[in-house]
């Protein structure tokens, strides 16, 4: 074979996609759909990564991963799931709320499909039940509208008497998470105010909306596109000195005032562990859906302080975590 041939072929090798690669080598591969950018979901990758390596499933060596982002554009999510079918990936992984998985439930009623970080999957049509999802459809519950009236209830302690509080919600993930703090602001009289946000210019213009509006603090609904702008949420409370209280552990522990909710990267290591099992044959209808059963509180005292707030003793002792 001539050199400008051999080099021809080996560029050619290179580009193949990685699914095609895979099939050349026997390999299964694993569609992982998200809602979200990879920037924000390094962490949660990794999760997700290690519940497949416990399971002897090794990306690169027995399995193949083929991302896609829609970098919350929800829009894009049929597109990109009509392009991993196109791959024939043997499994979909919908990562980041419920819109991921609604499309890709209904791209396909014969490849497994398992979601992580949904909100109410009875209600929004992806499962029969949570014991018996039956169909092609299974994995794990995150979130619920309870998480978020609780975050409410833990800001009120936080700041007794307060008056206006601000949501911040995303108009186009069909998430009900909202619904929570609407039903429990009206339950206890608490004066309420929404804006919505599903760019990062939006982000910040909902902010200056809810101050305008007098919102002594901010609550951030769980939405995955929420969770990939962290930084730019804690950026924008530093710089208005206003309260916010997110629904992933890790907002605190970053920097941001208080968090309450799940293990969002635990919740991805078991997606991991069922996307093994079903590589190694299991049925999703076989698998029930599985709920976070442990929730966490984390404070972080030092933004406290910086914004003048003194945290009640009865809700530090509650806390799970205290960052000084």
């Amino acid at each position: 074979m001539r050199r400008r041939e051999f080099i021809t072929l080996l560029g050619g090798a290179a580009s193949w996609p990685i699914a095609a690669y895979a099939q050349q080598q026997g390999m299964p591969v694993v569609g992982f759909l998200s809602s979200a950018s990879p920037n924000g979901f390094a962490h949660l990758v990794k999760g997700f990564r290690e519940g497949l390596n416990e399971a002897g499933f090794i990306e690169g060596q027995t399995v193949a991963i083929e991302f896609r982002w829609a970098e919350g554009q929800y829009d894009k999510l049929p597109a990109l799931c009509a392009d991993l079918l196109r791959q024939r990936v043997a499994v979909i992984v919908a990562s980041g709320g419920n819109a991921p998985a609604l499309a890709a439930k209904a791209a396909t009623t014969t490849i497994p499909i398992v979601f992580t970080g949904v909100s109410s999957p009875v209600e929004a049509g992806l499962v029969a039940s949570m014991s018996r999802p039956a169909g092609n459809v299974t994995g794990f519950s995150q979130f619920n509208s309870a998480l978020n009236a609780k975050r409410l209830e833990l800001l009120r302690e936080l700041m007794p008497g307060i008056g206006m509080v601000g949501l911040l919600t995303n108009p186009v993930n069909p998430v009900p998470d909202a619904d929570g703090v609407l039903a429990a602001a009206e339950v206890l009289s608490q004066p309420l105010v929404v804006a919505q946000a599903s760019t990062s210019q939006e982000i910040e213009t909902a902010f200056e909306s809810l101050l305008r509006r007098k919102a002594a603090a901010i609550l951030v609904a769980s939405d995955p596109f929420f969770n990939s702008r962290r930084a730019q949420i804690m950026a924008l409370a530093e710089a208005h000195k206003v309260p916010v209280v997110h629904s992933v552990i890790e907002y605190a522990r970053e920097g941001g005032l208080m968090s309450y909710g799940a293990s969002i990267v635990e919740g991805y290591r078991r997606a991991g562990q069922y996307v093994a099992r079903i590589l190694k044959g299991a049925e999703p209808a076989s698998l029930p859906v599985q709920q976070s059963a442990k929730f966490e509180l984390v404070i972080n005292l030092q933004t406290a302080k910086a914004l003048g707030l003194d945290v009640p003793p009865s809700l530090l002792a509650r806390a799970d975590e205290v960052i000084e």
